[in-house]
């Protein structure tokens, strides 16, 4: 019994110490955990690293788009000057027969921003250009099928309930606006090739230098030159041409050696594969795009017509430049 009473007793230190020793562990680990104020400045910090990166994608796409639509703006307030007969027509066909193939267009090319995304993540850099090209045929075709639009406008335009005078002009300006509409199929799938490679500010400075070419080409052709409004129409179709050519020379030129190594016939392959992504994307935005584009026409079924479509259109331009802001982040985080 002693014995055991000695062992119980050299036993007590050692679950003495055993404990002791767990305290500075237990304190140790305590102090190492991470307190609130620590969070919060690392949460701090992520959020404005992160906020760098989506501005430094964003920043760019803001300014060019809102360059972009400012050459509409800039046709309108020109052709204002014109008259009210001539600023119904322009708005017309801008808000309604353009923007309506716009949004569709817009969204076709939209599939595009998916493929080059996952390429480029993939490190597939050469099928960029590939995918590009496919967007290129696509987007080419649905503009001719697309024509009909163009091509009769007046007499939608009057069965649509649009007085007659506005009607023949806005068909006749539709036309003239045919290589803007053409155009969509190659500058879409250009912005969103240049843009799925960060390369918003080589977008933008072309998207400068083209809306400065557009307020001076349209001065010249309308106050130098008394081209009227068929004049403005020119100038517009001449000057998003000018922001392809520059998009495209920087790439064929050596701005994007890995993605872009020339034509390929592989752009004409799975194409109807490529169609059915894009016409799902064209759905879901030209639906948005194209509901309030309706209320320039039942605007145009007012009395004194001419003053109404021409406020409206206003209104609109200046929502459409606010627009550009959301559709640049949703372009910065697809």
């Amino acid at each position: 019994m002693p014995s055991n009473g000695k062992k119980e007793g050299t036993n007590v230190p050692l679950l003495q110490d055993s404990a002791s020793t767990n305290v500075p562990l237990l304190q140790g680990s305590a102090s190492t955990a991470p307190s609130p104020d620590d969070s919060a400045g690392t949460l701090t910090r992520r959020f404005w690293i992160e906020s760098k990166k989506l501005w430094h994608i964003v920043g760019p796409t803001i300014f060019s788009r809102m360059a972009s639509y400012s050459m509409f703006v800039i046709t309108q307030a020109f052709a204002g000057h014109l008259g009210d007969l001539e600023l119904a027509a322009i708005s017309i066909a801008n808000t309604v027969v353009v923007a309506f193939n716009f949004g569709l267009l817009l969204g076709m090319a939209s599939a595009l921003e998916t493929l080059c995304g996952q390429a480029f993540g993939g490190k597939k850099y050469y099928m960029l250009g590939v995918y590009m090209q496919r967007s290129w045929i696509v987007l080419f075709i649905c503009c001719v099928l697309l024509l009909p639009l163009y091509v009769f406008a007046s007499p939608v335009l009057k069965l649509l309930g649009q007085p007659d005078d506005v009607a023949e002009l806005s068909g006749v300006v539709s036309l003239w606006l045919l290589p803007v509409h053409f155009s969509f199929a190659f500058q879409f799938p250009l912005q969103r090739f240049l843009q799925s490679q960060l390369k918003t500010m080589v977008i933008a400075w072309v998207s400068l230098a083209s809306l400065l070419v557009h307020l001076l080409v349209t001065w010249l052709f309308v106050y130098k030159m008394q081209l009227g409004l068929i004049g403005t129409a020119i100038t517009l179709s001449f000057s998003w041409w000018v922001l392809i050519f520059g998009m495209f020379g920087y790439v064929a030129c050596g701005g994007c050696p890995r993605t872009w190594t020339g034509f390929s016939m592989e752009a004409f392959s799975d194409l109807w594969e490529f169609v059915k992504l894009s016409v799902a994307s064209g759905v879901m935005l030209c639906l948005e795009n194209w509901y309030y584009r309706v209320l320039i026409l039942m605007t145009g079924n007012l009395q004194n017509a001419k003053i109404a479509v021409d406020a409206l259109s206003i209104c609109m331009s200046i929502n459409g430049w606010e627009l550009m802001i959301p559709l640049s982040f949703f372009a910065g985080t697809g």
